[in-house]
């Protein structure tokens, strides 16, 4: 693998690619493009740099990351249960927390298999809103799709700044959560001791003045960073939306770097994460923060040789490391990948993603993921991490703010049977609401158990 050739936002194009998308009509994705390169950033240099900074102190161990959202962004999506989740993290954590939306912009997904089956014909898989329909009579990829990916983030961007600067992320009323689902009764208590002592906290503050004068005090819990992110995946729609752009370091006399204008953050799959690889090569010449999936196929020296590629300058936290090997296979992989990154000098974010790894099939066929197995390979992470002198950095998880019925248990003690209710996804399952509020109440448990004991607490 070598770095000492130039880097266009086109290099790219020389590297062999994989997931890449056929279209029919050539000119036509020509046009698209064009049109692409003409229109205004969707994020800044400065909120990019800023992330950058903020993923910095996550990576030393001095703040968390949670970065959560769909796994292929339907047009019409926009969650909001992230804020709820962060501000009982920061509760259990004690540590401030990053949080990442995989939300305008990721609507395309990697498949295993170009076609399958539907009524016994063979057609084109669902790719994401931004490739061909999910729709079986529409499933010809068409690069105006491109165009409404780009609409549909500027509008879903506008939108989520809108609510932040109007006071929607105000932390003042986590008494107003309904924990009725919640189907145990012990549970139940638990989790409304969390929020009776965050209401508390809340409550002292305001009573000894704390957040009633314009400090950062009041802006913490008032208005909060909020960053966006998707899979790179289709490189013409990526490099489309890279820019020469000045940094926000005030220095009016340093060059210009190229940015991906299109998201604050933007990560490699597990499919797509070829060393000699279009997606690597791309990814090697953007400022914006980044992520790579780490899966069981994933060698320790191939993953240095990665690092090395993107990050050369051995930037501390440029890089998040997303693992995502399954329930009961983090005891064997993650030790070496922790160990082959520690000796080669890098310093990144390490995250766990724990739904990849663990998807399902139920009895009728449907796609799930089991919250205890979720929950079980993030406590092995917790472990390991701590048992290598490491430190696991934040989560990444597939979810949703809707009341689905994708994955099966959680509070709500969903079942196989229970699935068909409101199983809506396109793709992966997800969390929906509860149980995302469920992984955040477990973790903050663990931080509180670990504080207490200073043992190895499971969630």
């Amino acid at each position: 693998m070598t770095t000492n050739n130039p880097w266009t936002p086109l290099s790219w194009k020389s590297k062999p690619i994989v997931q890449d998308v056929t279209y029919k009509d050539q000119a036509k994705v020509d046009r698209v493009i064009g049109k692409l390169h003409t229109l205004p950033p969707l994020v800044s240099s400065k909120e990019i740099d800023n992330l950058r900074e903020q993923l910095r102190q996550v990576a030393l161990g001095e703040s968390f990351l949670l970065q959560g959202g769909d796994c292929a962004e339907l047009f019409d999506y926009c969650s909001q249960v992230l804020l709820q989740m962060s501000l009982v993290l920061v509760w259990g954590g004690r540590i401030p927390v990053t949080r990442i939306a995989r939300m305008a912009g990721q609507y395309a997904k990697p498949r295993s298999k170009p076609t399958e089956m539907h009524n016994g014909k063979e057609i084109l898989t669902f790719r994401g809103d931004n490739v061909n329909g999910y729709d079986p009579e529409d499933r010809e990829a068409d690069p105006e799709r491109l165009l409404g990916a780009y609409f549909h983030s500027a509008a879903t961007l506008n939108y989520v700044r809108t609510l932040v600067d109007s006071g929607f992320a105000d932390l003042h009323q986590p008494s107003t959560w309904n924990l009725n689902h919640v189907q145990s009764q012990t549970v139940r208590q638990e989790y409304q001791s969390i929020v009776d002592q965050l209401t508390d906290a809340l409550d002292f503050m305001k009573t000894v003045g704390a957040d009633s004068s314009p400090t950062t005090v009041e802006n913490a819990l008032q208005k909060v960073d909020f960053f966006v992110s998707h899979e790179a995946l289709l490189l013409d729609f990526e490099a489309s939306l890279t820019r020469l752009l000045p940094s926000s370091n005030n220095d009016s006399n340093a060059p210009q770097k190229y940015y991906n204008a299109g998201a604050h953050f933007l990560w490699i799959g597990d499919r797509t994460r070829q060393p000699d690889g279009a997606h690597v090569e791309y990814m090697r010449g953007i400022e914006n923060p980044i992520g790579i999936k780490v899966g069981p196929s994933t060698q320790p020296d191939e993953l240095v040789a990665l690092l090395n590629t993107v990050n050369p300058t051995k930037d501390v936290g440029k890089v998040t490391l997303i693992t995502r090997f399954g329930a009961g296979k983090v005891d064997h992989y993650l030790p070496q990948h922790i160990k082959a990154v520690r000796q080669s000098g890098h310093v990144p974010v390490w995250v766990c993603d724990p739904m990849h790894g663990n998807t399902k099939n139920a009895a009728a066929g449907l796609k799930t993921r089991h919250f205890v197995d979720i929950i079980q390979e993030l406590s092995e992470a917790f472990r390991v991490h701590k048992e290598c002198d490491s430190k696991l950095n934040g989560v990444h998880f597939e979810l949703t703010g809707d009341s689905v019925t994708e994955c099966v248990g959680g509070s709500m003690d969903l079942k196989d049977e229970d699935l068909g209710l409101n199983y809506q996804t396109h793709c992966d399952p997800r969390l929906n609401y509860e149980q995302a509020l469920d992984v955040a109440f477990l973790i903050a448990k663990y931080y509180q158990k670990e504080r207490e004991s200073g043992g190895f607490p499971s969630l």
